[in-house]
């Protein structure tokens, strides 16, 4: 039998699974709402040279050999993390341990707090970190990130080093002797390895697309959104699109959950997916001169001062993304849709950028050479704790035969492009198996 199947989203994770799936050989069409492919995984070039991508910026030499573009990645030389904290950058993780009153407090947390299962976030953080860390960095940072507080988010939000103290120092160490930005904590699905680092494909994450687009060829239709997914008796048995009903064996959906419930007909037992919520950002891109502004790529500002709540500036660890001499930063902001900052005029948001790092780079004014501002409504799951039940129940299928969903969204996980990547092709491993049985 050769199933028919519908991928709904033209994204990184449907077109992964349409690969998997014609190379499988099932008949698939994907079906993608907007005008253009890609989703997240977009990539910009402007015509001053400087580029910048909506989603990651970068992927690991493991996912680029999977995807046969190994032969035109550039490696990822260095990536590091810093928390401005006391009016001063701190490199993470062990320059925020090493300072008294947080391993003091971290230590006070191991040695008296109750060591059962925590509930919340908080519990977790807490006991894993101690009040002040958790206070004065975790808590603001999460907010910023979330909108909800680490007490009102589920214990699962809480992301952990990978491995031991000891094997994370190694790692970091072992990136400076290879000049290689050696991938820690960016595949929740497999541990971290001096084998696998951060490249960057020529043309952005976005080539990708186009790839995996190229190859398909006309399984792709855009300007094609889908109006209901069609049930009956649990099996997914039609689905329809511009007013046509198309039968099919299976749907691959990545759309964001909270919508699937309203695109599947003839069942309401995902009515529960419609209080998942995913944390709206804006993202403004400040064009500069110069190089290494701050500290280093990724900055995190939890004190409240500063509007943001992280900066990045990709040339530390890829400088081809700006002309030589100059830079770009980005500054995120978590908001909700329609708020002040949601609607701010982009002129508007520059202006906030530069004048909340004005503090850390005094001459910034001088430097700005322009700016854009990209806005998603979804670019985080939120792991509330009003709906974390559902939400685990969520995690072991949708209940609906032949119903898979998948890719960040689809999954409503904190997953990047290497897990979303391995994960789509063991769910459609899973159904192929299931067919020929």
């Amino acid at each position: 039998m050769r199933p028919r199947v519908a991928v709904v989203g033209a994204g990184f994770a449907g077109l992964v699974a349409a690969t998997e799936l014609v190379a499988r050989g099932a008949e698939v069409t994907v079906f993608e709402a907007a005008p253009h492919v890609g989703g997240l995984a977009r990539s910009f070039t402007d015509d001053d040279g400087f580029s910048h991508d909506f989603g990651a910026h970068f992927i690991t030499n493991r996912l680029a050999d999977a995807l046969g573009v190994s032969d035109r990645c550039r490696v990822v030389e260095k990536h590091g993390e810093a928390v401005f904290i006391d009016g001063k950058p701190s490199w993470y993780p062990y320059g925020l341990a090493l300072k008294p009153r947080f391993a003091t407090s971290a230590l006070r947390s191991r040695l008296t707090r109750h060591r059962g299962p925590s509930v919340t976030a908080g519990d977790e953080f807490r006991r894993l970190y101690g009040d002040a860390l958790t206070d004065e960095v975790i808590a603001p940072l999460i907010e910023g990130w979330s909108g909800r507080t680490v007490d009102e988010l589920a214990r699962t939000t809480v992301e952990k080093l990978p491995g031991s103290m000891l094997n994370t120092a190694y790692l970091i160490v072992a990136s400076r002797v290879l000049n290689k930005a050696i991938a820690i904590g960016y595949g929740h699905d497999s541990e971290p390895s001096i084998d696998v680092w951060h490249v960057y494909p020529e043309g952005g994450v976005g080539s990708i697309i186009g790839d995996l687009v190229d190859a398909l060829g006309d399984v792709v239709r855009v300007d094609a959104p889908v109006e209901g997914i069609d049930v009956r008796d649990g099996r997914v048995e039609s689905i329809t699109s511009r007013g046509e009903s198309i039968p099919i064996d299976a749907v691959f959906s990545t759309a964001p959950v909270h919508v699937l419930p309203r695109l599947v007909r003839g069942d309401e037992s995902l009515s529960y997916l419609e209080r998942f919520r995913y944390r709206p950002m804006v993202f403004v891109n400040l064009r500069l001169e110069g190089r290494g502004l701050l500290a280093t790529a990724t900055n995190w500002f939890p004190d409240g001062t500063s509007p943001f709540f992280r900066v990045s500036e990709a040339t530390v660890s890829m400088p081809w993304l700006a002309p030589e001499g100059k830079t770009i930063l980005t500054a995120d902001y978590g908001c909700q849709v329609g708020d002040d900052i949601w609607t701010m005029d982009d002129d508007d948001l520059a202006e906030m950028s530069l004048s909340g790092l004005e503090p850390f780079i005094p001459d910034i004014r001088s430097r700005f050479l322009g700016s854009s501002v990209l806005r998603t409504p979804i670019a985080y799951p939120v792991f509330s704790m009003e709906y974390e039940e559902d939400r685990q129940r969520f995690e072991r299928g949708t209940g609906i035969e032949g119903l898979f969903s998948i890719g960040r969204n689809g999954e409503f996980a904190h997953i990047l492009l290497e897990d979303i990547y391995f994960r789509t092709v063991a769910t459609v491993d899973r159904f192929i198996d299931d067919v020929a049985t």
